[in-house]
């Protein structure tokens, strides 16, 4: 909103949400805090914890699907043909590849949590020093 003033200039007033966008733009061009870079390094910490877990265990779930599905096509297709296997053998080395798929992308979850609790634990000191410290 603008508002002429007595002194022939202009004055400004911005809604809460604009008052918020330019508060946000603001804070992007000063110079952070001590206390400021030890947060966002927190944040940063704390999101590594989980960043690389997540990564690992949908690698392991998508190529378990895929190995999966492969079985599943050579059981229920006649994509044996092309591989030149007779019909039952297509079969059976199509349960075994999904098994070996199934299993992949069943160990999808306890891979996740397994680095992150090793992630965790060799992270463990530093974010607990940095949030001692933010909490003085």
């Amino acid at each position: 909103m603008q508002n002429h003033n007595q002194n022939g200039g202009f004055s400004y007033t911005y809604s809460a949400k604009e008052q918020a966008e330019l508060k946000r733009i603001r804070e992007k061009y000063t110079a952070p805090t001590e206390e400021e870079d030890k947060m966002a390094r927190l944040r940063r910490l704390d999101a590594s914890v989980t960043e690389t877990a997540q990564i690992v265990s949908l690698i392991f779930g998508i190529i378990g699907a895929l190995i999966l599905g492969l079985g599943m096509s050579l059981c229920m297709t006649d994509l044996g043909d092309f591989f030149g296997l007779p019909e039952t053998a297509a079969l059976i080395v199509g349960i075994a590849i999904g098994i070996v798929g199934g299993i992949l992308a069943a160990l999808a979850y306890p891979v996740y949590n397994a680095i992150a609790k090793k992630k965790r634990q060799k992270l463990a000191p530093e974010i607990l020093r940095l949030a001692d410290e933010l909490m003085k």
